[in-house]
């Protein structure tokens, strides 16, 4: 992926990692549109960044998927890349006597079939252009599953999987598959606590990583940050030392 000179749409973009993006690829002079379901949220972004514009998306509503799919095709017809940002995520007890599986369905319905929805509606727009990157964004925890979030880290695990087959499916276009695989980053994503956790990597350090290694390594279909390699490598260790590093995170996690 280029830095510069790109027509960029974020979903999540109005908070979190999301925000730092767009703000982070904004100065850098690439066009940037931020998409979301908080107008509130979108409007505070782009008052405080100049030049960022903002589209209400609803992920979960395949409906208004489509919709803005064909806005951003009539308003930016430029658009280049993608950046599948937004994200819910959620403790669940698996052993809920009310057998209440609502959590479940919204987190695979934003963090899954969102990004499925919304490159199937753009793709057209991007085979267009002379150039083109999706980038979807799943986790640490695609690679070591934290046991209170189950179905958050499925997903991530499904995005990393479905990101593989797409890449080699788009392999003969002009239209590249770069995933982005955070760490734990000091964000609201489980709320206020997070944000403020120093176990959790620092916002903007993250960020710095992050277009430091997009601009020294175009070429790159992972974004690893240093935080992050321990776990997506875990299981190169072998089986009994991968069991063992689960174990010791997952109980680290409960500990807290």
């Amino acid at each position: 992926m280029k830095p510069t000179g790109n027509t960029i749409l974020i979903t999540g973009g109005g908070s979190g990692i999301g925000r730092g993006l767009a703000e982070a690829f904004h100065k850098l002079g690439n066009k940037v549109i931020i998409a979301g379901r908080r107008k509130q949220v979108l409007d505070e972004t782009t008052a405080a960044n100049p030049g960022i514009s903002s589209i209400q998306l609803n992920i979960e509503d395949p409906a208004d998927i489509r919709k803005v799919a064909a806005q951003l095709a009539k308003d930016h017809p430029t658009l280049n890349v993608v950046i599948h940002n937004a994200g819910i995520m959620r403790p669940e007890n698996l052993l809920d006597a009310s057998g209440s599986v609502t959590d479940a369905e919204a987190i695979i319905t934003t963090n899954l079939l969102g990004p499925i929805r919304l490159t199937t509606a753009l793709l057209p727009q991007l085979q267009k252009q002379p150039q083109a990157t999706i980038m979807t964004v799943s986790s640490g925890l695609a690679f070591i599953p934290m046991a209170i979030t189950p179905t958050y880290c499925a997903t991530k695990a499904a995005i990393h999987s479905w990101s593989q087959s797409l890449r080699y499916q788009l392999k003969s276009t002009d239209v590249e598959v770069v995933e982005l695989a955070p760490p734990y980053v000091q964000t609201e994503l489980m709320g206020s606590a997070q944000a403020a956790d120093p176990r959790a990597m620092p916002l903007n350090d993250y960020l710095n990583e992050v277009i430091e290694i997009i601009k020294t390594q175009p070429n790159a279909t992972e974004i690893l940050v240093e935080r992050v390699k321990p776990l997506r490598f875990a299981e190169h260790s072998g089986t009994e030392k991968y069991a063992a590093f689960f174990k010791q995170f997952n109980d680290a996690m409960n500990a807290h």
